[in-house]
């Protein structure tokens, strides 16, 4: 999305990425336009598919992991809407093009598992969306500050993912790994760019959101 489109063509932009992302896309129009910037790390990695309660368990992890890339797809489309300053709308575009792999290599491991998304991604993508808005509406500073918030609990959680996927499997571990890493990566531009830390009773209702949406897509 160009930052120096108008907010009504901002706004028809975001419904299209919508609906290109939940009929199953990867990132909205960006990520189709370039193509994805990196494979998945599972496709260079020997390893064996689980099978039976392992497998049902992995692939829940890997649908909580997809859900969580359409909330973030959601939070920093929600945030370019509204940013103010052109250059932090153009850093919230990158790095949803950059989130957009982890869509993609989260949908690519729950095809391979023989299991599906949640079934409530509409509503984790509407609900990151409003938050993105308002986030944008208060300033710039707080916007990014709810970016590097996100990425500390991303990373927090995909650590307990690594702790609990079951033993041998190498492609659902290489995955999850590298999206940790570029979470980290996505935190530090952001408070580099100049994010405000937010008070703590936000941080406590976003890791409490973040709980409910977690433990219902494991299931849902």
């Amino acid at each position: 999305m160009h930052p120096s489109l108008s907010a009504r063509d901002r706004l028809l932009c975001l419904a299209d990425d919508a609906l290109r992302m939940l009929a199953g896309g990867t990132g909205g129009r960006e990520a189709q336009r370039t193509g994805r910037t990196c494979p998945t790390p599972a496709a260079d990695v020997p390893h064996q598919e689980p099978e039976g309660d392992a497998r049902r368990h992995a692939a829940a992890l890997m649908r909580i992991n997809h859900a969580g890339e359409i909330a973030a797809q959601g939070l920093y489309h929600g945030q370019s809407l509204t940013a103010a300053n052109p250059a932090v709308r153009a850093h919230l575009r990158t790095a949803a093009r950059e989130e957009g792999d982890h869509l993609a290599w989260c949908r690519e491991r729950l095809n391979a598992l023989q299991d599906r998304p949640s079934l409530l991604d509409p509503l984790w993508y509407g609900g990151a969306v409003a938050m993105g808005v308002l986030a944008g509406l208060v300033n710039d500073r707080v916007s990014l500050g709810f970016v590097v918030e996100t990425e500390k609990q991303v990373e927090a959680h995909l650590t307990g993912h690594l702790e609990t996927l079951p033993i041998g499997d190498a492609a659902d571990r290489a995955v999850v790994e590298q999206m940790r890493a570029d979470e980290v990566a996505h935190g530090a531009a952001a408070r580099d760019c100049g994010a405000a830390e937010l008070p703590g009773p936000v941080s406590a209702a976003m890791r409490a959101a973040g709980k409910i949406m977690t433990t219902v897509a494991y299931h849902v």
